[in-house]
C-alpha cells in the first residue's frame, strides 16, 4: 500500500520541511511533483491566477501557450512522452476551449491533468451572474466528468488533500485524464488535518493469472506461426522492455498498431511492421493474418487500427490482453494486470515454432536517390525524411496524409512517433510538438502537418520559437483538406492559401523554405536537420497527390460518408 505525504511535510516550494503549514494549493504541486511532472502548459486568468502564482514559485516550468485547446494537446504530447502532463488554466473560456484536446487524450489513454481555476465559494451566494459563468457553477465540472477517468472540485479543506490523491492516482493507474477544479479562495487554505490517503496497489488473482498463462502457453506450444501484434498500452504502461523480453525469449515476431507505432525500435530484427489491415502493406497483412497464434497485447482495435475494418482476425486464434481484459480465444479471464501476464508467460517459456521474420515491407527498398528537378511528392518526401531520421528525432504528425504517410517512416527508438491515430483531431501536430520538445529538450522534433490543420493550431510555432527550441514543421500544401477531397469532393475542401514560408518572420525567429521541387526539399531539409532553430518549411503537392495508405483508406471510407 502506498501511503500519500502529509500535507506538513512540505513547504511553499515543495522542498523538506515547512516553515509553515503547507496550503491546498501547495500539496497539490508537490504531489504532482512526486509523479514526475516538471512542466505545466496553459494560459492563465483571473480565477487561477492564485495557484499560478505558487506555480512560479515551484520547480515547476510553466510554458505559455497560445490557445488553451493547443496548452491541452501539448500536455497530452508531453504526457506520451514523460508519463503525466499537466495543463492549468481559467474557468469556463479557458476550461471549456479545452475539451477537443482532452477527449482526445481520453480516447487515446494520455493522463493529463487538467486543473481549472474557479469563482471562490465565498462569492457563490444568491447564484451570481459572474463573468465567464455558464448556466451554473456546476456546469463545467459536469462536462469534465463525461471525458475524464476521475474529477474533483476541492472545496473542503478536510478532504481535499485526499482527493487530489485519489485523482492523480486514476490518472496514471488508468492512463486517462482527471480534472481537478479548484475555487479561488482555496488556494492558500490550510487543511486542519493530516493527509493519510491510502493508495490501493492493484494485484492480480493468482488464480487467473495461473490459468490464463496456462491457456496461452497452451496455445503459444500448438502454434506454427505465432505474432505479436503491440499496441499504444505497451507505450502507456511503459511495457517495452516486458514486451521485449516476450518476443526475444520466445523468438516471436512483432508487428504494431498506428496507435503503437514506435513502441519498440522498428530496426529490432523481431519487428516486421504495421498492422492495418487492407490499408497496410499487403505482405505484412498476409502475414499477420496467416497466424495461427496472435497475442494482442495492449491493443485497441480502433476502426483505424482495423484499416476501417477490413482486418482479419480470428477470435479463435487471438490471446487479447490489455489493462482492461483478457480474452483467450473464446476465455476471458478477471483481473488479471497486463504486466504481470506478461512476465509470467515469459517467465512459463512455452516450447514455441520459431518462424521465419518477414523483412519489412518498405516499397522501393533501394537507398533514396534524390532526383532534383523531379517535381515533390507525398511518398518522395516522406522516403527522404526517413533516410534523415535517427534516434534523436521524435516525429509528431497531424490527421490525414500526415498520419497515413509518416506510418511508413523508420522509426529508430521508443515513443519516438506521436499521432492522433484513433481521435483524429485536426490541429494536434504543431502544439504537440511543443508538448514532445519540453518533455524531451535535448531531442529534434519534426512535424508533418497539412495546410489546412495548420491554419487551425498553427500559431503555436511561436512559443517553440520563443523557446529556443530545434524543431522542423513540415507543412503539407495542397490548397486545402486533402482527405476529404478524396472521400467526398467539394468546394468546402478548399482553403485560402497562405504563404507559410514567411511565417518565421512574423512569429520573430526561425527560417522558413519554400520547395516545389525534390531537389529544393532535400536542400531545406538538410539546413533544417542541422540548424539549431526553429524551421518551416512549405513544400508544394499536387492537389491529386496521395499516400498508398490514403488510397486505400479513401476508396473504402468513401463508401460510408
Amino acid at each position: 500500500m502506498a501511503v500519500a505525504p502529509s500535507p506538513e511535510t512540505y513547504d511553499q516550494a515543495g522542498q523538506g520541511l515547512p516553515q509553515k503549514p503547507a496550503t491546498i494549493g501547495d500539496y497539490l504541486i508537490r504531489r504532482l511533483q512526486d509523479y514526475g511532472l516538471r512542466d505545466c502548459f496553459g494560459i492563465p486568468g483571473d480565477y487561477v491566477l492564485g495557484f499560478y502564482s505558487m506555480l512560479e514559485h515551484s520547480s515547476i516550468n510553466v510554458v505559455g501557450c497560445c490557445k488553451e485547446d493547443h496548452a491541452g494537446f501539448a500536455a497530452d504530447a508531453y504526457a506520451r512522452v514523460n508519463g503525466l502532463g499537466m495543463v492549468c488554466v481559467t474557468y469556463c473560456v479557458g476550461g471549456l476551449s479545452l475539451t477537443n484536446s482532452i477527449a482526445g487524450a481520453y480516447a487515446e489513454k494520455s493522463p493529463v491533468v487538467v486543473i481549472s481555476g474557479s469563482p471562490g465559494l465565498s462569492e457563490r451566494p444568491n447564484n451570481p451572474l459572474l463573468h465567464h459563468k455558464v448556466r451554473d457553477f456546476r456546469t463545467q465540472f459536469e462536462v469534465f466528468e463525461k471525458i475524464c477517468v476521475a474529477c474533483t472540485e476541492l472545496h473542503d479543506p478536510h478532504t481535499a488533500c485526499r482527493e487530489i490523491d485519489r485523482v492523480l492516482d486514476a490518472a496514471v493507474r488508468y492512463k486517462r485524464p482527471v480534472y481537478i477544479e479548484l475555487p479561488r479562495d482555496m488556494v492558500k487554505v490550510v487543511p486542519q488535518q493530516s493527509n493519510c490517503y491510502r493508495i490501493a496497489e492493484p494485484a492480480s488473482n493468482k488464480d487467473a493469472l495461473q490459468e490464463a498463462v496456462a491457456e496461452a502457453a497452451r496455445l503459444l506450444a500448438t502454434a506454427k506461426k505465432p505474432i505479436i501484434i503491440a499496441g499504444v498500452e505497451i507505450h502507456r504502461f511503459s511495457l517495452q522492455d516486458q514486451l521485449l523480453a516476450l518476443a526475444e525469449t520466445l523468438q516471436i515476431p512483432i508487428a504494431a498498431t498506428i496507435l503503437g507505432k514506435s513502441v519498440v525500435s522498428e530496426k529490432h530484427p523481431l519487428y516486421v511492421g504495421l498492422y492495418e489491415g487492407a490499408m497496410g502493406f499487403d505482405d505484412v497483412t498476409a502475414y499477420v493474418e496467416d497466424s495461427d497464434c496472435v497475442l494482442l497485447l495492449g491493443a485497441f482495435m480502433t476502426d483505424i487500427n482495423l484499416g476501417i475494418n477490413t482486418a482479419n482476425l480470428d477470435p479463435g486464434r487471438c490471446v487479447y490482453a490489455t489493462s482492461e481484459q483478457l480474452r483467450i480465444r473464446h476465455h476471458h479471464f478477471h483481473d488479471v494486470l497486463l504486466q504481470d501476464f506478461l512476465k509470467e508467460l515469459t517467465a512459463a517459456k512455452p516450447a514455441t515454432a520459431k518462424r521465419p521474420v518477414l523483412k519489412r515491407a518498405k516499397g522501393d527498398a533501394k537507398p533514396f536517390e534524390l532526383k532534383p528537378d523531379a517535381p515533390l511528392t507525398i511518398a518522395r518526401l516522406i522516403a527522404r525524411l526517413d533516410a534523415a531520421l535517427d534516434s534523436d528525432t521524435i516525429v509528431i504528425s497531424d490527421v490525414g496524409d500526415s498520419l497515413f504517410s509518416t506510418t511508413e517512416l523508420t522509426m529508430h527508438g521508443r515513443t519516438e512517433y506521436i499521432g492522433p491515430a484513433y481521435y483524429t483531431s485536426m490541429g494536434f501536430a504543431v502544439p504537440a510538438s511543443l508538448g514532445a520538445a519540453v518533455a524531451r529538450p535535448q531531442e529534434r522534433t519534426v512535424a508533418v502537418v497539412g495546410d489546412g490543420a495548420f491554419q487551425m493550431t498553427g500559431q503555436e510555432l511561436s512559443t517553440l520559437i520563443r523557446h529556443k527550441f530545434h524543431h522542423i514543421c513540415i507543412v503539407l500544401d495542397n490548397k486545402g483538406y486533402g482527405t476529404e477531397r478524396f472521400l467526398h469532393p467539394g468546394d468546402f475542401n478548399e482553403i485560402n492559401p497562405w504563404q507559410y514560408h514567411k511565417l518565421p518572420e512574423v512569429y520573430g525567429g526561425g527560417k522558413g523554405y519554400e520547395v516545389r521541387t525534390e531537389g529544393e526539399f532535400d536542400a531545406a531539409l538538410t539546413k533544417a536537420w542541422t540548424d539549431k532553430t526553429v524551421s518551416l518549411i512549405q513544400a508544394h503537392l499536387s492537389v491529386t497527390d496521395k499516400s498508398q495508405a490514403l488510397g486505400r483508406l479513401a476508396e473504402r471510407l468513401s463508401k460510408k460518408v
